[in-house]
């Protein structure tokens, strides 16, 4: 039966990842499915992501498509079966389904690169600066609004705590860092969290200097988000109206070069610390 909510990020890129094994087998969705003895309209909602698929199927279709990647089956297996609700759901009915869709695919993830130019990443904001800057959001928000995504955007956090924290390495250029959210209080604190966090074993905050001059890419904040399998990568933008997920091979490739080139660009992880510090002490 097709679930009874629209597909998550994960159903539709699991669906989406069978359709690519079977194009690349040169199979019609119409032939597939005659081959598992099933319609091709159950096909077409498998690969929407709207339809719910056993692991037992995943690894049959990757048997017909002759998928011989073992790594790539058993990252698709475990993105199998009946949608599992997490914390982020609670949110789906209050805030954009891409806001949703990022922190499953956070808590899902293996490793995070973000870069940003204008704000400091979300998972490294304190509490009262998060809340300075959902203000200015390019969409007028009232109150409820506002706390609705600020509790959002502090329990995303999460995935860089616990028992397996997350991989993080965040790209931070210097004007990010000089925008102003909030009193001075506000600023001050937010520096202080900069500098504790890059303390973390598993997060790397690494800064581009104005004195650097010009740097890859076209200032846009780009989250990288790293999957089981470097097939299963994924690129998150943040646009006016909301999130933009990219999955294509050519995709992925363009945003890990530019950050790649962004971080060679950047201070090391120990400079920019020093960086951030003397920032702290010139207020």
């Amino acid at each position: 039966m097709p679930p009874s909510h629209p597909p998550t990020l994960r159903q539709r890129r699991l669906g989406a990842e069978l359709r690519k094994l079977r194009e690349r087998a040169g199979l019609s969705s119409t032939a597939a499915a005659a081959s598992f003895g099933f319609q091709q309209a159950r096909m077409s909602m498998i690969e929407a992501g709207r339809h719910a698929v056993s692991a037992d199927r995943v690894r049959a279709m990757a048997r017909a498509y002759s998928c011989a990647d073992d790594k790539l089956i058993d990252a698709l297996v475990d993105m199998t079966g009946g949608r599992t609700r997490g914390w982020w759901d609670e949110y789906r009915e209050h805030l954009p389904a891409g806001l949703a869709d990022l922190a499953e695919l956070e808590h899902h993830a293996h490793g995070l690169r973000v870069a940003l130019v204008i704000h400091i990443p979300g998972l490294l904001q304190t509490t009262d600066h998060a809340r300075a800057v959902i203000r200015e959001s390019a969409l007028p928000l009232r109150a409820y609004e506002v706390e609705h995504r600020l509790s959002h955007r502090l329990k995303r956090q999460e995935v860089l705590f616990g028992s397996k924290p997350l991989p993080y390495t965040a790209i931070i250029h210097e004007s990010a860092l000089r925008m102003r959210f909030g009193d001075t209080a506000t600023v001050r604190a937010q520096f202080e969290h900069l500098i504790e966090m890059s303390e973390l074993d598993n997060v790397v905050i690494r800064v581009i200097p104005f004195r650097r001059g010009a740097f890859p890419g076209t200032g846009q904040s780009i989250d990288y988000v790293e999957g089981p399998v470097p097939q299963l990568d994924t690129v998150q933008l943040d646009l006016a109206w909301g999130c933009q997920f990219l999955d294509a091979e050519a995709e992925l490739a363009q945003y890990g070069d530019v950050l790649e080139r962004m971080e060679q660009s950047s201070l090391a992880p120990a400079e920019s610390r020093d960086f951030v510090h003397d920032l702290l002490r010139s207020m």
